[in-house]
Protein backbone atom coordinates (compact mmCIF):
# COMPACT_ATOMS: atom_id res chain seq x y z
CA UNK A 1 0.00 0.00 0.00
CA UNK A 2 1.62 3.52 -0.57
CA UNK A 3 2.09 5.91 1.66
CA UNK A 4 -0.07 8.75 1.58
CA UNK A 5 0.60 12.36 3.07
CA UNK A 6 -1.63 15.18 4.35
CA UNK A 7 -1.26 17.73 1.74
CA UNK A 8 -0.96 21.16 2.01
CA UNK A 9 -4.68 20.76 -0.13
CA UNK A 10 -5.72 18.63 2.90
CA UNK A 11 -4.77 21.17 5.42
CA UNK A 12 -6.73 23.77 3.15
CA UNK A 13 -9.93 21.60 3.74
CA UNK A 14 -9.44 21.48 7.74
CA UNK A 15 -8.97 25.53 7.46
CA UNK A 16 -12.23 26.32 4.64
CA UNK A 17 -14.35 23.68 7.89
CA UNK A 18 -13.01 25.91 10.62
CA UNK A 19 -14.23 29.48 8.58
CA UNK A 20 -17.80 29.20 9.30
CA UNK A 21 -16.76 28.67 13.18
CA UNK A 22 -14.38 31.78 12.79
CA UNK A 23 -17.54 34.02 11.88
CA UNK A 24 -20.11 32.68 14.34
CA UNK A 25 -17.22 33.63 16.75
CA UNK A 26 -16.98 37.13 15.04
CA UNK A 27 -21.12 37.64 15.06
CA UNK A 28 -20.76 36.74 18.83
CA UNK A 29 -17.51 38.71 19.64
CA UNK A 30 -17.69 40.58 22.98
CA UNK A 31 -21.12 39.43 23.98
CA UNK A 32 -20.73 36.35 26.12
CA UNK A 33 -20.05 38.77 29.36
CA UNK A 34 -23.76 40.27 28.98
CA UNK A 35 -26.51 38.47 29.95
CA UNK A 36 -29.10 37.31 27.28
CA UNK A 37 -31.48 39.74 29.66
CA UNK A 38 -28.86 42.34 28.35
CA UNK A 39 -28.63 41.36 25.30
CA UNK A 40 -25.84 39.18 25.42
CA UNK A 41 -25.12 36.22 23.69
CA UNK A 42 -28.51 33.56 24.01
CA UNK A 43 -26.74 29.94 24.34
CA UNK A 44 -30.18 28.59 25.33
CA UNK A 45 -31.47 30.17 21.46
CA UNK A 46 -28.30 31.05 19.32
CA UNK A 47 -30.01 30.95 16.03
CA UNK A 48 -32.79 33.58 17.24
CA UNK A 49 -30.33 35.40 18.96
CA UNK A 50 -28.29 35.69 15.49
CA UNK A 51 -31.31 36.73 13.64
CA UNK A 52 -31.90 39.38 15.32
CA UNK A 53 -28.52 40.73 14.77
CA UNK A 54 -27.94 43.48 12.88
CA UNK A 55 -24.89 45.33 10.81
CA UNK A 56 -21.47 43.76 10.72
CA UNK A 57 -22.70 40.86 13.40
CA UNK A 58 -25.37 39.80 10.85
CA UNK A 59 -23.23 39.99 8.03
CA UNK A 60 -20.83 37.57 10.11
CA UNK A 61 -23.71 35.37 10.66
CA UNK A 62 -23.93 35.56 7.10
CA UNK A 63 -20.80 34.99 5.97
CA UNK A 64 -20.84 31.81 8.26
CA UNK A 65 -23.52 30.48 6.47
CA UNK A 66 -22.47 31.53 2.98
CA UNK A 67 -19.03 29.56 4.33
CA UNK A 68 -20.80 26.42 4.88
CA UNK A 69 -22.11 26.75 1.87
CA UNK A 70 -19.11 27.07 -0.07
CA UNK A 71 -17.44 24.00 1.84
CA UNK A 72 -18.87 21.15 0.17
CA UNK A 73 -17.83 21.93 -3.15
CA UNK A 74 -14.41 22.24 -1.97
CA UNK A 75 -14.08 19.33 -0.15
CA UNK A 76 -15.69 17.73 -3.57
CA UNK A 77 -12.88 19.30 -5.59
CA UNK A 78 -9.76 18.87 -3.80
CA UNK A 79 -10.87 15.32 -3.26
CA UNK A 80 -11.50 14.80 -6.72
CA UNK A 81 -8.56 16.41 -7.69
CA UNK A 82 -6.31 13.98 -5.58
CA UNK A 83 -8.03 10.94 -7.07
CA UNK A 84 -7.43 12.70 -10.71
CA UNK A 85 -3.41 12.56 -9.60
CA UNK A 86 -3.61 15.93 -10.10
CA UNK A 87 -0.21 17.91 -9.72
CA UNK A 88 0.59 18.36 -5.98
CA UNK A 89 2.47 21.68 -5.90
CA UNK A 90 -0.63 23.39 -8.22
CA UNK A 91 -3.38 21.58 -6.19
CA UNK A 92 -1.68 22.87 -3.19
CA UNK A 93 -1.15 26.73 -4.30
CA UNK A 94 -4.86 26.58 -6.03
CA UNK A 95 -6.24 25.00 -2.75
CA UNK A 96 -4.79 27.78 -0.43
CA UNK A 97 -5.53 30.74 -2.62
CA UNK A 98 -9.09 29.28 -2.16
CA UNK A 99 -8.89 29.50 1.57
CA UNK A 100 -6.78 33.09 1.52
CA UNK A 101 -10.10 34.14 -1.15
CA UNK A 102 -12.45 33.04 1.39
CA UNK A 103 -11.05 34.72 4.75
CA UNK A 104 -10.69 38.12 2.34
CA UNK A 105 -14.63 37.51 1.64
CA UNK A 106 -15.16 37.30 5.17
CA UNK A 107 -13.57 40.39 5.71
CA UNK A 108 -15.08 42.14 3.14
CA UNK A 109 -18.61 40.84 4.40
CA UNK A 110 -18.06 41.95 7.92
CA UNK A 111 -16.93 45.38 6.91
CA UNK A 112 -20.01 45.73 4.55
CA UNK A 113 -17.96 46.07 1.02
CA UNK A 114 -20.44 44.54 -1.07
CA UNK A 115 -19.09 45.25 -4.43
CA UNK A 116 -15.65 43.65 -3.60
CA UNK A 117 -16.92 41.19 -1.67
CA UNK A 118 -18.97 39.79 -4.88
CA UNK A 119 -15.34 39.93 -6.90
CA UNK A 120 -14.04 37.94 -4.34
CA UNK A 121 -16.72 35.44 -4.07
CA UNK A 122 -15.98 35.13 -7.48
CA UNK A 123 -12.54 34.74 -7.79
CA UNK A 124 -12.95 32.07 -5.05
CA UNK A 125 -15.35 30.16 -7.18
CA UNK A 126 -13.35 30.21 -10.22
CA UNK A 127 -10.45 29.19 -7.92
CA UNK A 128 -12.58 26.29 -6.73
CA UNK A 129 -13.32 25.18 -10.61
CA UNK A 130 -9.94 24.90 -11.35
CA UNK A 131 -8.99 22.82 -8.54
CA UNK A 132 -11.83 20.76 -9.67
CA UNK A 133 -10.14 20.36 -13.34
CA UNK A 134 -6.50 20.51 -12.03
CA UNK A 135 -6.04 16.49 -12.22
CA UNK A 136 -7.86 16.60 -15.64
CA UNK A 137 -6.55 14.67 -18.55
Amino acid sequence: MPYASFTLAYWCVLLAALLPIVCAGIAKWGMFTKSAKQGGFDNANPRAWLARQTDWRARANAAQANSFEALSFFIGAVLIAHQLGAHQGRLDLLAFLFVVLRMVYIMMYVADLPRLRTSVWAAALAVNVAILFVGYR
